[in-house]
């Protein structure tokens, strides 16, 4: 099997395979482009801290750092029925949530696939398919429900105006529907719900991390940011209005969520390592120089970086013998998911991966050998992924203050995702990179809790909170 020795640093190791010279020499050469080293840690974090800054203080900086008009905390004590629907991937999710007082609540929920034509057609069209959705949800889950208001968790980059209204920035995640950028989303949807006569209020306009942070905060009130790390990727949270200097809006409150919209950190590639694997990856994606940093760290791309590894060691004769296949050669032909099960494969003749090279991606033979070699190169994606979402941790944490102290209590960070529920290793990878930048002491009151229903209980929270607060 593929191990890994470490000497010195973590930085120098090295990896040795059962494979030729030219596949080990290849392996190491690649360990080494896709290692970030501690120095490397400590100045992307410092960089994204000044983007950070210039977000708070302007309109168009490349971290947005877009006001949620989500002010205060919740209790646990809310009570109430509302609708949360969640737009942010593969699936749409319509639920039902009541709220129970005492951080307690009950969900139904139910998913439906979004297909492609939906993602690359007109807006129109994706606005007609959800609405289709939420009746037949309200049709089966909510008969004899009145006055449904709605938390509408749209996981794009939105320029929000007020609670319940957004103007779309830009898609990402692989949407690129027409008519919708520069375009108030909720407008957009809740004429498609007129439309088919579907009685619901749009109340509240969330991104899925400011719910993921709501939802967690509902039964952690101390919850200090919101954190996205599945398709795609992105952190919110809690800014002293007096830091938003760009916000020409009033409120009595003293703090509100702040949607960084991260994913579009270092696109004048500053600071963050690109590889070729990484320009050709952005060269072919729909929003080309865009979101550079979640290219690097989110799933809707690993499995599409590790493919074109693949095919380039393929091309030097480094795997199966310079033979690929269809879907090997396909663009996105390689899933995310492939990497979580090969990085869980411990057996000794890495079976697991045989299957996933042989069975799922039509590779007509490998070596004990070859698989070793792919399962280095998962791990080297994966990790690479986890050390640079640690610099967005560490730099939302050091610009609010809290690693410049002794922390007195745990400081809870709220993650939901598939990529940080699944992937292996990618939490211990994260405290990892924190523990090279901080102390382990202060890493240690550093809490990463894994948000459940985050997206649907947060917008419901939001929902109810903008419902109570119109009057309605």
């Amino acid at each position: 099997m593929a191990n890994l020795t470490y000497t010195g640093s973590p930085v120098e190791h090295k990896y040795t395979i059962d494979g030729s010279k030219a596949q080990n020499i290849a392996v190491n050469k690649l360990a080494k482009e896709f290692e970030i080293t501690t120095e490397q840690l400590k100045l992307i974090t410092e960089q994204l801290v000044r983007e950070m800054r210039k977000g708070l203080d302007r309109i168009g900086a490349t971290v947005p750092m877009i006001p949620s008009y989500v002010t205060g905390r919740p209790t646990g004590k809310e009570t109430g029925k509302y609708l949360a629907l969640d737009l942010g991937g593969t699936n749409l999710r319509v639920c039902l949530v009541e709220l129970l007082g005492n951080g307690e609540y009950t969900i139904e929920q139910e998913k439906f696939k979004v297909q492609d034509q939906y993602k690359t057609g007109e807006m129109s069209e994706l606005c007609d398919f959800i609405a289709e959705c939420v009746e037949s949800f309200v049709d089966h889950h909510a008969q004899g429900e009145t006055d449904l208001q709605l938390g509408f968790t749209f996981s794009f980059p939105v320029l929000q105006t007020a609670i319940n209204r957004g103007t779309l920035t830009q898609w990402t995640k692989g949407f690129s529907c027409t008519n919708a950028v520069n375009e108030d989303v909720t407008i957009l949807l809740q004429e498609a719900f007129d439309r088919r006569g579907v009685s619901v209020n749009i109340a509240a306009l969330v991104n899925d991390t400011v719910g993921t942070l709501m939802a967690h905060a509902y039964q952690h009130p101390d919850t200090t940011m919101g954190v996205i790390m599945g398709t795609g990727t992105n952190a919110c949270y809690y800014e002293k209005i007096e830091n938003i200097t760009k916000w020409d809006g009033r409120t009595e409150a003293g703090e509100m969520v702040i949607n960084m919209e991260w994913g579009a950190f270092d696109c004048e590639r500053a600071v963050l390592p690109l590889t070729v694997y990484d320009n050709k990856l952005n060269r072919e994606s729909r929003n080309v120089h865009m979101q550079l940093y979640e290219k690097m760290i989110s799933g809707m791309y690993l499995g599409e970086i590790a493919r074109n590894i693949m095919v380039a060691f393929v091309d030097d004769y480094l795997l199966f013998e310079g033979d690929s296949s269809s879907l090997m050669n396909t663009q996105w032909g390689f899933d995310t998911a492939y990497l979580t099960a090969i990085e869980d494969d411990i057996s000794e003749d890495l079976a697991a991966t045989k299957e996933i090279l042989e069975e799922t991606m039509g590779i007509p033979s490998t070596t004990l050998a070859d698989r070793q070699v792919v399962k280095l190169i998962c791990e080297f994606v994966g990790r690479r992924a986890a050390r640079l979402a640690a610099c967005g941790l560490a730099g939302v944490l050091t610009h609010c203050g809290y690693l410049q102290q002794t922390l007195e209590r745990d400081c809870i960070i709220a993650v939901d995702g598939s990529l940080f529920e699944k992937y292996p290793s990618f939490e211990s990878n994260i405290r990892q990179a924190m523990v090279e930048l901080y102390s382990p002491d202060l890493v240690s009151k550093i809490k990463l809790a894994h948000a459940k229903d985050g997206s649907g209980l947060g917008a419901a929270i939001i929902a109810m909170i903008a419902h109570k607060s119109a009057g309605l």
